[in-house]
């Protein structure tokens, strides 16, 4: 035990035959294509607004103060618009209201409708995007999209933690968050290509280009199997039956078979699952709910992820040059989730998420002394020199891998493994709708926040990087290899929530 925490092992003693079948391998990955899509957007939308002909096409009050063409702004401030960075930011409310609405959908028609549903929405948001004429058209299509990155966000990680074998159930749900980050890595590389383009329509192909992950997420949940949690939730046992068969390998299912089953009467008798998560037994799923996304947008990791380009630009690197450092840390970004995914269920959830912690909290404080050194009050550097510029993106990228080995993977794993089936579509959609609302208002306030509070916006972020390291130590058992069926005898094991969470009245296994 750790502070109360139960860190190893399986908390009730069960171990569900079964192994990591191709099925299994493929069907998550095919699952996780929804990351793709998120990643995309993440990615691309930073490099577009860093764009010249975009900003005059759209912003043209960015651009002129960009350039110049107005009073001397401060170097901090120029990029300060707040109809830009609503471009941004939009799409994260519309994902906050459909991600609620995908709750009902994930729970009564399965998951799969709810990844089919994200893809054409995002598909539809690209389209109009892509051939945008007017700001207001920019603004629908961000809804679209982000109504389909809602979709998706909701159903994948529950699928993917359904489908998995308990053992390997953490890097098999990182696939989602490595390909968030390939999706970034991507859109980076497409923006550096797309904003040489000759003709100034650059940012229309970084734009239209969302089509493409769309579409593989459309036709890959097409093809996906039904988890047997969702089967048995909607009375299909039989079919459940021969799923769980199929994705184990083996015909030795009747333990996880009978579980699944008894967990899904369980469930039943729970009419109102948003109730529910009101009542005092659920206090530790809804606070992580809340706490986990809210605390993983508070790392400032989204303010390097959509602002990469303008940040670099705001401290001094040229259009080209920036966007060839946002390729960079997205790079490093999908390079360190693979460490993730080889350690996650050896080292256990807690390890990675403080270590992480720890690391980009030193390289934030970094960043702020190389910031402040150079640019003081009035943001004006200069000529940058060529190993300060090489200092700032070695620092960023390492703050970036330490996110992407730890809160950014965790952050869609831990919840998506903790909710119990009866309350887990509301639970998940709660952790979605925090996390879309922390990542539109940092999104929406970050460059008023960079204009405003300067070199100390990194700061700020560092401030929260430990609070949250201190309430994973406190408040977040480990949950590695542990089936989530049995997730229950976790929260009962723990020095805080066993004052909360009771047995049930028909518990699966009684002896935690």
């Amino acid at each position: 035990m750790a502070g109360g925490v139960m860190v190893g092992g399986n908390a009730s003693g069960k171990e569900y035959p079964g192994k990591l079948t191709f099925r299994v391998f493929i069907t998550c990955l095919v699952a996780a294509f929804g990351g793709l899509i998120f990643g995309y957007d993440l990615g691309i939308s930073g490099g577009v607004t860093s764009m010249d002909p975009f900003l005059e096409k759209f912003f043209p009050d960015v651009y002129a103060k960009e350039h110049n063409l107005k009073a001397s702004v401060n170097q901090y401030c120029k990029f300060d618009s707040q109809i830009l960075t609503l471009f941004t930011s939009s799409l994260y409310l519309a994902a906050l209201v459909s991600s609620i609405a995908a709750s009902t959908v994930t729970r009564v028609f399965g998951r799969r409708l709810t990844m089919i549903s994200g893809g054409v929405l995002f598909l539809a948001g690209a389209g109009l995007n892509a051939f945008a004429q007017r700001v207001w058209m920019l603004i629908v299509g961000r809804l679209l999209l982000g109504c389909g990155i809602g979709c998706s966000n909701q159903s994948v990680p529950i699928y993917v933690s359904e489908v998995a074998p308990y053992k390997y159930r953490g890097a098999l749900n990182m696939m989602f968050q490595l390909l968030i980050t390939v999706g970034i890595f991507v859109a980076n590389v497409l923006n550096y290509v797309f904003s040489n383009m000759e003709n100034g329509e650059g940012w229309r192909y970084s734009l239209g280009f969302a089509a493409v992950p769309a579409i593989m997420i459309i036709l890959g949940a097409i093809f996906l199997p039904d988890t047997p949690s969702s089967l048995i939730e909607r009375g299909k046992d039989e079919e459940a039956k021969k799923e769980l068969i199929k994705i184990r390998g083996t015909i030795d299912i009747e333990e996880e078979l009978r579980d699944l089953i008894a967990a899904s009467k369980s469930s039943k008798a729970v009419k109102h699952p948003w109730g529910s998560l009101l009542t005092r037994h659920y206090r530790p799923h809804l606070t992580m709910a809340i706490a986990i996304p809210a605390f993983q947008q508070l790392t400032g990791m989204n303010v390097i992820t959509f602002y990469a380009p303008v940040l670099f630009k705001t401290i001094g690197f040229g259009a080209n040059a920036s966007l060839m450092s946002a390729m960079i840390t997205g790079g490093c970004n999908a390079v360190a989730t693979l460490v993730s995914i080889a350690s996650v269920d050896k080292f256990g959830r807690r390890t990675l998420f403080l270590l992480g912690g720890a690391q980009m909290f030193i390289c934030q404080m970094f960043i702020t002394v190389a910031i402040a050194y150079k640019f003081g009050i009035d943001g004006n550097p200069g000529v940058l020199p060529t190993w300060y510029a090489t200092a700032v993106v070695i620092a960023i990228c390492v703050y970036v891998a330490g996110f992407a080995w730890s809160w950014g993977p965790l952050g869609w794993l831990v919840p998506s493994e903790i909710f119990p089936l009866e309350v887990r579509s509301a639970a998940q959609s709660i952790n979605v709708s925090t996390n879309m609302i922390f990542t539109f208002a940092i999104a929406q306030i970050f460059t008023a926040m960079l204009c405003h509070m300067k070199f100390g916006l990194f700061i700020f972020f560092g401030f929260f990087v430990v609070v949250m390291n201190l309430f994973i130590y406190k408040f977040v058992p480990e949950t590695k290899g542990i089936p989530i069926e049995e997730m229950l005898c976790v929260w009962q094991n723990h020095s805080y929530w066993k004052n909360f969470v009771k047995p049930a009245e028909k518990q699966v296994d009684a002896d935690c």
